[in-house]
């Protein structure tokens, strides 16, 4: 069985995106030599996040809008969390809501998605360089 990492690096100059990033795993993919196995995307950053849905912008606008909703970044103060000088409590929540990684099955060397799935990262705190890792196992 073949073993292969890779880390993607984000520069989001805001403070929240939502990026996607099939191109990048399935160069990941080629790259690893791997034909059957499995890929694991996870964000290296506990204010951000990988998950997979739909590349449609008015959903994306409705993701932006339902976690607002679910974990205002105002008021700042309004977070334990931000006591510590950070202003990004939201950011962990948001997090947690969209979760931390997916996993995807590689079928004849090629992602095996269903219809309309795309793999995103989702920036909730930016400004600073992070990363994600792309782990892939198989033969």
């Amino acid at each position: 069985m073949k073993s292969f990492r890779k880390e993607l690096w984000f520069d989001i100059p805001g403070r929240r995106a939502f990026i996607n990033i099939p191109p990048e795993v399935e160069a990941a993919l080629r790259e690893s030599g791997v034909r059957e196995g499995l890929v694991l995307v996870n964000a290296m950053h506990i204010t951000a996040s990988v998950f997979i849905n739909d590349d449609e912008s008015g959903l994306h606008h409705d993701y932006e809008q339902w976690l607002e909703k679910l974990a205002p970044h105002e008021p700042v103060a309004g977070y334990r969390h931000n006591r510590t000088g950070e202003d990004n409590a939201d950011a962990h929540m948001k997090r947690q809501i969209m979760g931390r990684e997916v996993v995807v099955a590689i079928t004849h060397g090629k992602l095996d998605f269903g219809p309309w799935e795309q793999i995103f990262y989702g920036e909730f705190d930016g400004g600073r360089r992070k990363r994600a890792l792309i782990k892939i196992i198989g033969e």
